[in-house]
């Protein structure tokens, strides 16, 4: 696994002194969404359809830091919208590090090459690009031609410049698991410090449906993707998650493990489902039911889900909680997930579904030019 040392001993001491207290409820990840204004209109996202006076609100710096403060998390991810189009995203940054967070900034990396010097390297910090496949792949989930390249010319000048640099790769029915394992190749080749990887959930406002994956279809091709796995792929996640999501293990949903924060309030229950907002992150812990969600509740919103979000919270606690879960973590790590049967499905035709290309009701230059 491709996580630094530190980051992962403050995570691991953070569950054990939980675990000591007897706290069920606690976050790993604090999802902070400072606007949901975006330079693209990817079809399996939509956050971009939000009415003009919507997307012109965003956080403030205290607003964040004060989120940060109220949760108190380890680590924190920067996602939107995009997280550059926030006039004070350094200032943000910057506040985050300062109060040692872990600080990924999620970014579809159109702007990266041009400002990533705005910002300071550090063990804190890391830029987390959006890259969903190889480029042709990528350029359609994106809806933009030519984004892959930028993304990859991004990439190359950060890492050159010091910085901490992972993939995040979101995986849609119809992704071709040899195709993802070039992919895999390739995004080592770019000098970053690892990848994360999940299957798409459906997300309400996604222009697209048609492309989210069941829960079958998800172990099929991860199974195909991660078996036999070469030793240069580096993956900053839970070695755990990556087999749950092959079908080596089951794990429960942990819907608040990683609560969503943004100009709203604290979305109820998860950063997937919008069910309404809580005023503070005490009032989200105690005021939703959690039994009402997950796979196994009967929920039919989260029948097929299998996110990051709601099971790597999970797959964390489990490797530190127990000498059988780290034993497993530390045998993940290393593994290559031998398995000649997944191997040989890679010369199986896996039909690749329509090009994601569906175009949003409002093109994103008309909203550019709408918010300026």
């Amino acid at each position: 696994m491709a996580i630094p040392a530190r980051q992962a001993l403050r995570v691991a001491s953070y569950i054990i002194k939980h675990k000591i207290k007897g706290t069920k409820h606690y976050p790993l990840v604090l999802m902070l969404e400072s606007t949901f204004r975006c330079n693209l209109a990817c079809a399996g996202c939509g956050k971009v359809q939000y009415p003009p006076h919507i997307l012109k609100r965003q956080l403030t710096v205290k607003e964040c830091l004060d989120a940060m403060n109220e949760c108190d998390a380890p680590i924190v991810c920067i996602p939107g919208g995009e997280p550059f189009l926030h006039p004070n995203i350094v200032e943000i940054v910057e506040g985050l590090v300062k109060q040692k967070r872990f600080v990924y900034l999620c970014t579809n990396a159109l702007e990266l090459e041009r400002r990533f010097h705005e910002f300071k390297p550090s063990t804190y910090f890391s830029f987390a690009v959006h890259l969903d496949g190889l480029r042709e792949h990528h350029d359609m989930s994106v809806c933009r031609e030519g984004s892959y390249d930028i993304a990859v010319a991004g990439i190359k000048k950060a890492t050159e410049a010091g910085f901490r640099v992972i993939t995040n790769t979101t995986v849609f029915d119809g992704a071709n698991p040899k195709d993802m394992r070039q992919f895999f190749d390739d995004v080592m080749s770019m000098g970053v410090e690892g990848m994360t990887i999940s299957p798409g959930y459906s997300y309400d406002k996604a222009p697209d449906q048609n492309h989210f994956l069941g829960r079958g279809r998800v172990r099929k091709i991860f199974r195909s993707m991660l078996s036999n796995r070469k030793s240069s792929w580096k993956f900053n996640m839970s070695p755990l998650f990556l087999e749950f999501l092959m079908g080596e293990r089951h794990y429960e949903c942990t819907p608040w493990g990683m609560p969503c924060f943004s100009i709203f309030g604290w979305q109820k229950p998860c950063y997937l489902i919008q069910e309404g907002y809580a005023d503070s992150y005490k009032e989200l812990t105690e005021s939703v039911d959690w039994s009402g969600y997950g796979a196994g509740s009967g929920n039919p919103k989260c029948a097929n889900c299998m996110v990051s979000c709601g099971y790597e919270w999970t797959s964390v606690v489990d490797g530190f909680s127990s000498l059988k879960g780290f034993w497993g973590m530390v045998r993940g790590t290393f593994s290559n997930y031998p398995d000649a049967h997944a191997l040989a499905s890679l010369d199986e035709p896996i039909p690749h579904g329509p090009a994601m290309l569906v175009q949003i009701e409002t093109p994103v230059h008309e909203l550019e030019e709408t918010l300026a």
